[in-house]
C-alpha cells in the first residue's frame, strides 16, 4: 500500500506541482489548503508525513499551529515545513515545534524528494532494527528502537523522529562525544548548527519535565554533545 502524504498549502497550483512530483515517485497525496481541512482529515486518519507551509491562507501562522496540534496527536509522525519563510526565528520556530525539517520552497524536486526518503528510513529502520540493538538502556533511561519509545525514570518521553535518533546515538556510547556532524549522519538530515543546537534545547526541555533534574546531556564547548557516562 502506497504511503500517504498530506500536502497544506493554501496555493493551489504549487501543491499541484509537489503533488504531481509525489505522484510519480510512487505516493499516495492529498492537498488541504487550509488548517480546519487538515485537521478534519486528520481526525479522521494521520497520513504518513505532513508537508505544512507556515502561511495558510488568512492564518499567518497556521502552519505553525497545526504542527503544534499534529504533534499533541503523534510524536512520531514525520513533519515537514516547506514554506518561502526562510528566516532563522521561523526555522526555529518551526523545529522548536516539533517537525523533523524545515525547507525553503526554492529547494528543487529533487532535493526535496531525497529529504523524504530520508525520513522515510529512518522511520522504518526504527520499525525494523536488528534484535541485538532493539534496547538501550543508560541508568534511568531506556530506549526501545523497534518500539521507537523512550523512557526515563519509567515515564514516557514522546520524541520526534530526530529527535529519537540523536538521543539513540548519544545514549548508545555513553562518555562519547558527537560533533554536529556525527548527529546529522545518524539522524540521516542535513541540518545546520543552529537547528542542532534548536532540537538538543527541545531534548532537554522533554526531560527536564520529566525530571527537574535531568542532566544527562552534556555540551561539549566546541566540539558537540554527549550522554553522561553512569
Amino acid at each position: 500500500m502506497p504511503r500517504h502524504i498530506a500536502i497544506v498549502e493554501d496555493e493551489l497550483a504549487i501543491a499541484e506541482n509537489y503533488r504531481d512530483a509525489l505522484v510519480q515517485q510512487g505516493y499516495q497525496v492529498s492537498i488541504y489548503n487550509n488548517r480546519a481541512a487538515a485537521l478534519a482529515a486528520f481526525a479522521q486518519a494521520l497520513p504518513d508525513l505532513a508537508i505544512i507551509d507556515v502561511g495558510l491562507g488568512d492564518e499567518i501562522e497556521g502552519g505553525f499551529d497545526l504542527c503544534r496540534e499534529l504533534r499533541q496527536r503523534s510524536a512520531e509522525l514525520p513533519i515537514v515545513f516547506l514554506t518561502a519563510r526562510e528566516s532563522e526565528f521561523d526555522v526555529i520556530s518551526g523545529l522548536r515545534l516539533g517537525a523533523d525539517d524545515y525547507l525553503t520552497k526554492d529547494i528543487s524536486q529533487a532535493q526535496m524528494m531525497v529529504r523524504i526518503i530520508a525520513l522515510f528510513r529512518r522511520v522504518d529502520a526504527l520499525k525494523n532494527p536488528a534484535a541485538q540493538e532493539d534496547i538501550i538502556q543508560q541508568g534511568p533511561l531506556t530506549v526501545n528502537k523497534e518500539r521507537m519509545t523512550t523512557l526515563w525514570q519509567e515515564q514516557a518521553v514522546d520524541l520526534t523522529v530526530t529527535e529519537f535518533w540523536i538521543i539513540y546515538v548519544l545514549a548508545k556510547k555513553p562518555g562519547h562525544v558527537k560533533n554536529r556532524q556525527q548527529l546529522m549522519d545518524a539522524a540521516n538530515v542535513v541540518l545546520d548548527d543552529n537547528t542542532i543546537t534548536t532540537h538538543i534545547k527541545r531534548l532537554r526541555k522533554k526531560f527536564l519535565a520529566v525530571d527537574p533534574q535531568f542532566a544527562a546531556i552534556e555540551t561539549v564547548y566546541g566540539m558537540g554533545y554527549r550522554w553522561k557516562a553512569n
